[in-house]
């Protein structure tokens, strides 16, 4: 049995382009964004793997295909050796007990009409887990873990809290299944700053007392070095670089890795760093750049690099790249 909780092999999401009525009749070929496009890692059980890049770079549906929200194209996921793909409904629902998600933004994700004891309580009754007075109970329990120990919290809606409150909310939510993999999509990134430590403190103590294994969506690096353990670099749907955190920070090799470095602010004006400028816009994902994905951006490009895509490849150490200066 393998330490791998998550392992993706050859995962790909294409999304069709609605078009009009006119132009998909002079149209010879259907058109498609390339959201996910053969990308493949895998997540040790009990570790953070954060998952960074820019908006647009497919991260957010990398995490909703491993939770199978959403359907791949092709490609498989498999979760503790089990292809999640060939599972069928029964058995799917089983595995959502193992498997949970903490929403991006806090305001949108917990419905305005429900109290805070139905909102964390509803999953303990999808399951079967508990229901009346035992809910009630159960939920108070999540909700001290969370750190919001008041009883009359369990009757309030969620306008009646903080955004940092409120995400305390979605990460009982998550819990209250008992899962052993969570997908956390920029939990921190639409509250304030002063609040994003607390939550960051508190994911890492729950994932050290349950033995949770995250994979952490953001693109804010600095967030990422926290509380990662291992990072992937993701650019246009294809994973650029993946290495320990320590190593990825320190020794960055792919020249998109070094200019998404480069551009983390220090409050030092004498510290001096190498410093890759990347010109222009990310290409369309509906026509991606034939070869390397990020050659049309790249200030080291060569021929090579506009032809064949590179492999992504282990150079040594678990340090995989995906990069002809080094392939």
């Amino acid at each position: 049995m393998s330490n791998k909780i998550i392992r993706v092999e050859g995962l790909k999401k294409y999304f069709p382009v609605e078009e009009s009525l006119i132009s998909s009749l002079f149209s010879k070929n259907r058109r498609f964004v390339h959201a996910v496009d053969g990308i493949t890692f895998s997540i040790n059980e009990g570790e953070t793997f954060g998952l960074v890049g820019e908006t647009g770079s497919g991260k957010t549906t990398t995490g909703r295909l491993i939770l199978r929200s959403i359907e791949p194209t092709s490609g498989k996921i498999y979760f503790r050796d089990k292809n999640i793909l060939e599972l069928n409904k029964k058995e799917l629902h089983l595995l959502r007990k193992e498997m949970q998600i903490i929403f991006q933004d806090p305001y949108a994700s917990l419905n305005p009409r429900m109290r805070v004891v139905d909102i964390i309580g509803e999953p303990l009754e999808v399951f079967n887990l508990a229901k009346g007075p035992e809910k009630r109970e159960m939920v108070m329990k999540l909700l001290k873990s969370v750190g919001l120990g008041s009883e009359d919290y369990l009757d309030r809606y969620p306008h009646e809290f903080s955004g940092g409150q409120r995400q305390r909310i979605g990460v009982a939510r998550a819990l209250a299944v008992n899962p052993k993999f969570i997908v956390a999509d920029e939990p921190v990134s639409a509250l304030d700053m002063s609040v994003r430590s607390e939550i960051l403190n508190l994911m890492m103590d729950l994932k050290k007392d349950l033995g949770l294994t995250y994979l952490f969506i953001a693109h804010d690096l600095s967030v990422v070095k926290y509380i990662s353990d291992r990072v992937g670099v993701m650019y246009l749907g294809k994973l650029m670089e993946e290495a320990n955190c320590e190593d990825l920070f320190q020794n960055p090799l792919h020249p998109y890795t070094k200019a998404l470095l480069g551009a983390i602010p220090v409050p030092d004006p004498l510290y001096k760093r190498e410093k890759i400028k990347i010109i222009g816009e990310m290409p369309s994902p509906i026509e991606p750049p034939i070869g390397c994905r990020f050659h049309t951006r790249c200030p080291f490009n060569k021929e090579i690099c506009e032809k064949n895509e590179p492999q992504f490849m282990d150079i040594g150490d678990g340090h995989f790249i995906s990069c002809h200066l080094y392939n």
